[in-house]
């Protein structure tokens, strides 16, 4: 017990005292997840609104395939894109492997189906509501996507706010691709990993604190903007 006070005292100081090493880490892993769901974003939410208005051959097993993709495995999905990466790989030319260009390419694929299954569901709610109003208007479905997206931005603001909280907690891929390599790719999840078989438990414990806070603020606006989003829903109808 006196051992793990000690190591939480130690850890608390390090947040507090502003420690670079602690920090470094931190703001590389807020650079490569937020990259990584930006581009994930700009994919996703285009291909998830095209299915959820969409009419085509295949359509179906298109979002049954999205809807599986979500469960991938990170480690295979490492696994992929580190032989994509590696010397005898496509890509291999690019040298890409054991840099934080290869944990954003990961992590895009981990977090693309995510973001394009809630924004599918979104999407589908809104145009149930609006394809009345919209084909009245004379706007064909592909010239609605943009409208209802635009309307749909609190609920694609959550989307992308799921999406960042799975890529900040991930691991298993980026360790892969990443290599952990001392002020180069090392992140919160793959530092507190090492440090803990190292017997560093402070950076550890320090580490997990901010990744824990990190997803407490991110469910916390997932909740808000629900609610918010609910709200407005709730009001529109009731003027109407």
């Amino acid at each position: 017990m006196q051992d793990f006070t000690d190591n939480f005292g130690q850890a608390v100081g390090l947040i507090l005292q502003g420690d670079w090493e602690l920090w470094g880490i931190v703001l590389l892993s807020l650079r490569v997840s937020l990259t990584a769901v930006a581009i994930a974003a700009l994919f996703g939410m285009p291909l998830g609104a095209a299915l959820a208005i969409g009419r085509f051959p295949g359509r179906r097993f298109a979002v049954l395939l999205m809807n599986a993709l979500m469960g991938l495995p990170p480690v295979v999905v490492g696994l992929v894109v580190y032989l994509m990466l590696s010397s005898s790989g496509p890509l291999g030319v690019l040298q890409l492997l054991y840099t934080p260009t290869a944990m954003i390419i990961a992590q895009f694929v981990l977090v693309t189906p995510i973001i394009a299954a809630l924004t599918r569901q979104a999407m589908e709610d809104l145009h149930a509501e609006y394809a009345e109003q919209l084909c009245s208007l004379g706007v064909s479905r592909a010239a609605s996507i943009p409208t209802l997206l635009w309307d749909g931005r609190a609920s694609l603001m959550t989307a992308f706010l799921a999406g960042f909280g799975r890529a900040i907690a991930e691991v298993g891929a980026v360790i892969i691709v990443g290599g952990n390599i001392n002020h180069v790719t090392r992140v919160m999840t793959t530092t507190i990993a090492l440090e803990t078989s190292k017997g560093n438990l402070a950076l550890a414990l320090a580490l997990g604190a901010i990744l824990i806070l990190i997803a407490v603020a991110v469910n916390a606006a997932v909740a808000l903007l629900d609610s918010t989003t609910k709200g407005m829903a709730h009001a529109d109808r009731f003027d109407s």
